[in-house]
C-alpha cells in the first residue's frame, strides 16, 4: 500500500520532521534516524492521481543516478524508498540555501562572477568525470558548502553514459529549464557534455549582466531561436566585464556543440588564467548580429534536425582532456626537448580536441632573494617565457588549444604538481634525464612528479647513446659531496 508524505511520519526507520520545500514535482523533509546522526533531508516525489509519469519516471533516474556519485560535489546518499510503498531519497542536508539568491541580486562584481563560475564548472567538471551530464544546471540546481566547493542537485533529467535513458526511452519532447536549454537539447539529444557547457556560459552571463542570454521563454518554439540568433553581448550591457570574459561566456553559448569548450575542463583552465585567454570576435562585440547574418544563419539552421555528437560520454571525455608538457629549457636539453615535442605532437593525433598547457619552472632559492636578471642583464622570467613560447609554437596547435606559464619555486617537482592539481590536469608529459650520475646523486623531478602527481604521468627519455653530460653545476655538486 502506497503512503505519502507527512510531518510524524516514521518509514524504514526515518521520521519526517518539518517540510523544508514544497514544489510540483517534489517535496524536501528534515529527517532523523537512530542509526545517522548527521543532519539528513528525505527527497519524495509529488505523485498524485494524474498524469505522474515523467515525475516518476525521473525520480527513478536520479535514484538510479545519484547513489552512484561520490565527492564533495554531490550530496551523499543516505538510503533510498522503494515505489512500492513510498518513494524517497535520503541524503545529507547540505547547509545553506541555493544559488538562486546571489542569482536574484546580479550583476555581480567581476571578481565574484569568476568566482562562483570557477565553483560551478569544477562541480560540473567532477560530474562528467563521473559519466553523468546533468542536463538542469540552473542556479537552484547549486548549493554551496561551508567550505566553499559547490553541490550540484536534481538529477532527474541527468543522462549516466552506463545506464539506460529512460526519459529517452519514455518521452519525445524536450526536458530542461528553458532558459538555460542547450540547442542539442531542443533537438532531443541527450548524450552531450558539452550541453552542460551551454548551461554554464547561460549562467555565467547572467551572474555577471543579470539578464538571462535567451530571455525567459514560456514555450518551447521560442526556444528554436536560440539556433539562429545570437545573445546580446554581455560588454554591450555592462562595459565593465572584460573581453576575456566576454570571450569565455560567448564561446559557451555558441549554438553548434563543436564550437564550444569541449570539455568543463577545458573552461575551467580560462578563467582560471585570463591572461591566457586567446580573444576572437566574440570578444570584441558590443552588438547583437545584424538582421541580414541572423536571417543567413535562420536558414542555414532551419532543416538541422541535431548535431554531430560522440559515440559516448566516456570518449567525449578521452578527445578532449587537458595535457600538462613541462619542458626543461636547458641548452643541454634541446634534444630532449625536441623528442619531447614529438611526442605531445603523436598525442595530440589521437586526442585532436586536447588542451596542451606548456610550463617551464624557474629554481628560485630556498633562502633569500630571488634572482630577477641573469649575467646578461635579462629578465629571467621574460626570457624563459619567449624560449618556452617558441618550443609550443612548433606543435602547430590552433586557437586558444595552447597556454604557456613559467613556475617558480625552490622544488620543481612540487611546482608540477601543484599546477596539475590547481588546473585538473589530465596528463603530464616530461621528458627526464636518463640514468646519469647527475640524476642520481641530486634526485629525480620526474620520480616525484610520477608518484605524487593526480594524473597519469609519461616519461620521455632519450636513448641512452644521446644523453648528455651532466651540466658543470651538477658536476661541481657532485664534486663538493
Amino acid at each position: 500500500m502506497q503512503i505519502r508524505p507527512q510531518q510524524g511520519l516514521e518509514i524504514d526507520g526515518f521520521t519526517l520532521g518539518t517540510c523544508l520545500y514544497r514544489g510540483g514535482f517534489a517535496t524536501i523533509w528534515d529527517v532523523i534516524h537512530p542509526d545517522h546522526a548527521l543532519p539528513m533531508v528525505m527527497k519524495v516525489p509529488t505523485i498524485l492521481d494524474g498524469y505522474d509519469a515523467p515525475t516518476i519516471v525521473g525520480f527513478e533516474v536520479e535514484q538510479m543516478i545519484l547513489p552512484r556519485l561520490t565527492g564533495a560535489h554531490v550530496p551523499q546518499v543516505i538510503a533510498v524508498g522503494d515505489f512500492a510503498v513510498m518513494p524517497y531519497l535520503v541524503t545529507e542536508r547540505i547547509p545553506g540555501a541555493s544559488l538562486l539568491g546571489l542569482f536574484g541580486t546580479a550583476p555581480r562584481p567581476v571578481d565574484e562572477v569568476v568566482e562562483v563560475s570557477v565553483a560551478m564548472v569544477r562541480a560540473v567538471h567532477d560530474l562528467h568525470r563521473q559519466h553523468v551530464v546533468h542536463l538542469d544546471l540552473k542556479p537552484a540546481n547549486f548549493l554551496r558548502r561551508p567550505a566553499g566547493d559547490m553541490v550540484c542537485i536534481d538529477f532527474g533529467l541527468s543522462r549516466h553514459d552506463e545506464l539506460p535513458d529512460l526519459l529517452a526511452e519514455e518521452f519525445q519532447i524536450p526536458m530542461g529549464t528553458f532558459p538555460y536549454i542547450a540547442p542539442e537539447q531542443y533537438l532531443r539529444q541527450r548524450d552531450d557534455l558539452r550541453s552542460d557547457i551551454f548551461a554554464l556560459g547561460a549562467m555565467t552571463y547572467e551572474l555577471a549582466t543579470g539578464r538571462k542570454p535567451f530571455g525567459a521563454p514560456q514555450r518551447l518554439r521560442q526556444v528554436r531561436q536560440r539556433l539562429w540568433r545570437d545573445p546580446e553581448p554581455p560588454r554591450g550591457l555592462v562595459p565593465a566585464i572584460p573581453e576575456w570574459l566576454q570571450e569565455v561566456i560567448l564561446r559557451a553559448l555558441e549554438v553548434d556543440p563543436a564550437a564550444r569548450y569541449q570539455s568543463a575542463a577545458q573552461m575551467l583552465f580560462d578563467l582560471q588564467h585570463p591572461a591566457q585567454v586567446v580573444l576572437t570576435d566574440r570578444a570584441g562585440k558590443m552588438v547583437r548580429d545584424s538582421l541580414p547574418k541572423v536571417f543567413r544563419r535562420w536558414r542555414r539552421m532551419r532543416p538541422v534536425t541535431g548535431f554531430a555528437a560522440p559515440a559516448s560520454l566516456a570518449a567525449q571525455i578521452d578527445r578532449a582532456p587537458i595535457l600538462m608538457v613541462a619542458v626543461d629549457l636547458s641548452p643541454e636539453m634541446e634534444g630532449l626537448a625536441g623528442h619531447l615535442r614529438q611526442s605531445v605532437q603523436r598525442l595530440l593525433m589521437i586526442q585532436p580536441d586536447a588542451r596542451v598547457a606548456c610550463v617551464n619552472v624557474i629554481k628560485t632559492p630556498r633562502i633569500g632573494l630571488d634572482q630577477a636578471l641573469d649575467e646578461a642583464g635579462n629578465n629571467i622570467h621574460v626570457s624563459r617565457l619567449v624560449a618556452l613560447k617558441a618550443w609550443a609554437a612548433g606543435l602547430g596547435l590552433g586557437e586558444g588549444r595552447m597556454t604557456c606559464s613559467i613556475l617558480e619555486n625552490s622544488e620543481p617537482g612540487s611546482a608540477i604538481i601543484d599546477y596539475a592539481s590547481r588546473n585538473h590536469v589530465d596528463h603530464i608529459l616530461m621528458g627526464a634525464r636518463g640514468a646519469s650520475t647527475a640524476r642520481r646523486y641530486l634526485g629525480s623531478v620526474s620520480s616525484q612528479v610520477v608518484a605524487q602527481a593526480p594524473c597519469s604521468v609519461t616519461v620521455i627519455r632519450l636513448p641512452q647513446a644521446a644523453l648528455p653530460a651532466a651540466p658543470p653545476e651538477a658536476q661541481q655538486e657532485l664534486a663538493a659531496r
